[in-house]
């Protein structure tokens, strides 16, 4: 079976975790006018993906994925462990777990392996997004490469999706911001590959407010 079909599945729109329900601090962000065009969006992602959350989630599954190719519980329990950890503010915690979880109950269902079986005997807790999908990979020998480079689409094409429908762009400009974004998830994927837990770290602040502030905002169409 060719790699890319069952990441194409698991990634997808259609697969029932639940992705459309979240802005990643996005929405408060349009509100507060941080986001206002292509181009502000196409800065804001890319902030994102340079040294922002999603490049914490690729090293996050990288190291994941390791852990299970070595039968290394321990490992796995760390960084499931600080994936939780890293998650700054409830509503990034309630996205990356509930994603998480129940992405482990739907391949469960339909696309069993071993690794998720055994998940809950290295880690008993809320599965983080990045870590969950990062199993199921390893557990059907997917190549890490390409795991990484179409978590981190589908990571920006979730946050486009959420642009368009709150209005900050329509769908050609979707397109297009989508497009020029791929140069840069080609380079974070490519890093994460060979990067370890040292290298976790971000400072795309203005994110991280925004997803702080999404919880009291007074009027939203997303979870966070």
């Amino acid at each position: 079976m060719s790699a890319h079909l069952p990441l194409m599945i698991w990634l997808s729109p259609s697969f029932p975790v639940g992705a459309f329900a979240y802005s990643h601090g996005l929405e408060w962000a349009f509100e507060a006018g941080d986001l206002h065009d292509a181009d502000s969006l196409h800065d804001w992602l890319g902030a994102l993906v340079t040294h922002g959350s999603l490049h914490n989630d690729l090293i996050l599954f990288a190291a994941a994925f390791r852990a299970v190719r070595a039968a290394d519980g321990a490992a796995l329990r760390e960084v499931a462990e600080l994936a939780l950890a890293l998650a700054n503010s409830t509503e990034r915690r309630l996205e990356t777990v509930t994603q998480g979880n129940a992405f482990v109950a739907a391949v469960k269902a339909s696309w069993p392996c071993r690794p998720i079986d055994d998940l809950p005997a290295a880690w008993d807790g809320e599965v983080a997004y990045p870590v969950a999908v990062a199993v199921a990979a390893a557990g059907h020998d997917l190549p890490l490469p390409a795991c990484l480079e179409t978590y981190g689409l589908a990571f920006v094409a979730n946050q486009v999706s959420a642009a368009v429908r709150l209005g900050v762009i329509g769908q050609t400009d979707g397109q297009k911001v989508t497009a020029a974004l791929v140069p840069g998830l080609h380079a974070a994927a490519a890093g994460a590959e060979g990067a370890t837990l040292d290298d976790l770290g971000g400072c795309a602040l203005r994110s991280d407010i925004a997803s702080l502030r999404h919880e009291t905002q007074y009027s939203r169409l997303f979870r966070s």
